[in-house]
């Protein structure tokens, strides 16, 4: 008789993976959450050619559009789009009672977790580079031939970076607490505090640096030198917190010498504090850095000693 071989450890991995991916896809709040994102993108295409229709003026041609809108996809989208992919990834296995079988085949919890880890990435960069491809195409076709499309990818591996500090978050929860409800309750209650002491700050505050280290938006800075897109601010705005890792590269790669200036939220607009956008854009990506590895090992610790039978 021949000895049965046991499936390698890449085959096993991609098991996982392949799993996680088909459970994510079926999920409605998934499917809703990319109608949603499509929608919103229509929505900021179209926008501009209804306006000037409207008001009988012709649209101005804008050969930047693609590069600096992000695929339409800001802080509560990236937000939104990590609470829907990885919200029962852990806690819904335990829920529905799916963990008892899962771990019954050749796979570690270690294993369990990175594949649904990988899981994540590829279903968010799959989604994103689908949206930045539309809005491309779509920018293209109404404002006209776009400049600097090569860095299109830079843009959309930020806004991954960018969700994968939310996505952390949640699976962190969700793995202390085995509820899907409280995971994304939880995420949303973090998102919502720290969305409103930033604008606190801002406003009332000369610390805005801190912001800087924390989740989310950060603090607003202006480049002076640079237009604004919207009338009535100083300069162009720029985010130094980890949601906007995506448009501060772009802005560094195009304006590497360019000084951000950061001012109170409110006129005169009185000035705190500069310093480059080189600082801002490697600062943003070494916090994400950190409070992503941190939230995992903590989803992970969780996750690999948790009860299964309770």
């Amino acid at each position: 008789m021949t000895a049965k071989t046991s499936p390698s450890w890449m085959t096993r991995f991609w098991a996982v993976v392949r799993y996680e991916i088909l459970w994510n896809i079926r999920k409605k709040k998934f499917i809703g959450m990319i109608i949603f994102a499509f929608v919103f993108a229509t929505l900021s295409l179209t926008l501009p050619v209804i306006l000037t229709n409207v008001n009988g003026q012709p649209l101005d041609q804008n050969p930047d559009y693609v590069i600096t809108s992000g695929a339409g996809i800001g802080g509560i989208a990236l937000f939104l789009f990590a609470v829907v992919t990885v919200m029962n990834s852990i806690s819904g296995e335990f829920e529905s009672g799916t963990i008892v079988p899962l771990l019954t085949k050749p796979v570690s919890r270690t294993m369990v977790f990175l594949g649904k880890l990988f899981a994540a990435f590829i279903i968010l960069l799959s989604a994103y580079f689908v949206l930045f491809l539309y809005m491309t195409i779509g920018g293209t076709v109404i404002f006209g031939p776009q400049n600097n499309l090569h860095l299109v990818p830079l843009v959309l591996l930020g806004n991954v970076l960018s969700t994968f500090v939310w996505i952390a978050i949640v699976l962190a929860i969700g793995s202390i607490s085995k509820s899907s409800m409280i995971a994304a309750l939880g995420a949303f209650g973090i998102f919502i505090a720290l969305s409103i002491s930033a604008s606190i700050v801002s406003v009332f505050s000369d610390q805005m640096g801190v912001l800087t280290y924390v989740p989310g938006g950060g603090a607003t800075g202006y480049i002076k030198s640079l237009p604004s897109q919207a009338s009535g601010l100083p300069g162009l705005a720029v985010s130094t917190g980890t949601d906007g890792i995506g448009a501060s590269l772009i802005t560094y790669i195009l304006h590497p010498s360019a000084e951000v200036t950061f001012s109170r939220m409110i006129p005169p607009f009185d000035k705190i504090y500069s310093e480059p956008i080189s600082v801002v854009a490697s600062r943003s990506i070494a916090v994400a850095i950190v409070y992503m590895l941190a939230f995992l090992f903590i989803a992970w610790y969780f996750f690999k000693r948790a009860q299964i039978l309770e």
